[in-house]
């Protein structure tokens, strides 16, 4: 067993590869390996293809990951502004939703593929998909539709009118988002991706209560998947602890599998979804900026004998950042790799 496809295969099948897989989520730092501004970078998915390819021989992970920046959602619905950091991703600079107005106005594109940025997108995961040749997953990603008003609104103001604001003025804006994150998975699959991370931050006990996720957040993660389905979908923490919520998720919407908060306890997990599901433990990576490799590979292998012990198991990061010393990310796959043998 040498490739990625073949590990991630196995413990989709139930079946123990020969070690647990790696999920090594870098993003910015392929401009770096390019020699490339982040602006001239991420205007290009074959540049952001290649990056991703560079990287994933470079470090010797499983998975190349199909993605441009996380504020791309936005720009594809009406953000005007991006804005490029020297040592850090893109943000958004522009809101698109300020007044109750603009969630009335606010359109999709009818056709994703008709949009500039978007075609850039799955322009890079066709290339991964070729490239790869069916050796290593490519990752999609989308916002899920209780998380996407983040970036359009600010969170401030989106937790505002979740929680507490006019019912009929949120649900307008979570269908507008909901239609646009079904109609994204389902893009992102025939561009070529193999896996969907769902990003749902705002749906995690990190941001609400159980009882409020049951009754506010979970029928839109259900009405998410409902024209896609939920099979290759993976429920992505996106920095918010998810244990208090996978078994409302497992029992409702079909999702077999779930990528874990640094803070969410594998054993749990693995007590609460029962013995078919998978399971990714990821490591707390902002630590990584100034742990020295002796505190990486402890950590990993803390991680690591956690998963192996539950089974159905790979070893994940969150979205690197781009500060990590490249020494650091090294020592990240290496104990991974060491520590995750069978």
């Amino acid at each position: 067993m040498t490739t990625g496809m073949e590990r991630i295969t196995a413990v989709m099948e139930g079946r123990i590869p020969d070690r647990v897989p790696i999920v090594c989520n870098l993003l910015d730092q392929g401009a770096r390996e390019l020699g490339a501004s982040f602006s001239e970078y991420y205007s290009r998915g074959e540049l952001v293809a290649e990056g991703q390819l560079m990287m994933r021989e470079k470090y010797g992970y499983d998975t190349l990951l199909g993605m441009l920046y996380p504020g791309l959602d936005a720009e594809i619905m009406g953000c005007r502004n991006i804005t490029f950091a020297e040592d850090g991703p893109p943000n958004v600079g522009h809101l698109v939703i300020r007044t109750a107005e603009n969630i009335k106005k606010l359109l999709l594109p009818d056709d994703l593929l008709e949009h500039p940025r978007f075609r850039e997108l799955a322009q890079c995961i066709t290339m991964l998909k070729k490239e790869a040749a069916g050796r290593w997953p490519v990752l999609g990603v989308v916002t899920a539709s209780l998380s996407l008003p983040a970036m359009l609104m600010g969170i401030g103001q989106w937790l505002d009118l979740f929680l507490s604001g006019d019912p009929g003025l949120r649900d307008l804006l979570l269908e507008k988002c909901s239609h646009f994150c079904s109609r994204q998975i389902i893009a992102l699959r025939e561009a070529g991706a193999d896996l969907i991370l769902y990003v749902n931050p705002v749906a995690s006990a990190t941001f609400i209560a159980p009882q409020k996720f049951r009754q506010l957040a979970l029928p839109w993660v259900i009405k998410d998947l409902e024209a896609p389905g939920p099979a290759g979908v993976v429920f992505f923490n996106g920095g918010g602890r998810i244990n208090p919520i996978m078994a409302d998720l497992q029992a409702n919407t079909g999702i077999g599998a779930y990528y874990l908060n640094p803070f969410d306890d594998i054993i749990e997990a693995r007590r609460t979804l029962g013995p078919q599901a998978l399971i990714a433990g990821a490591i707390n990576d902002i630590r990584l900026i100034d742990w020295s490799p002796e505190e990486v590979d402890q950590e990993v292998e803390r991680i690591m004998r956690a998963g192996k012990q539950c089974g159905g198991f790979i070893f994940g990061t969150q979205l690197i950042p781009f500060r990590i010393p490249e020494e650091n990310i090294r020592a990240l796959v290496d104990a991974a790799i060491r520590h995750g043998n069978y």
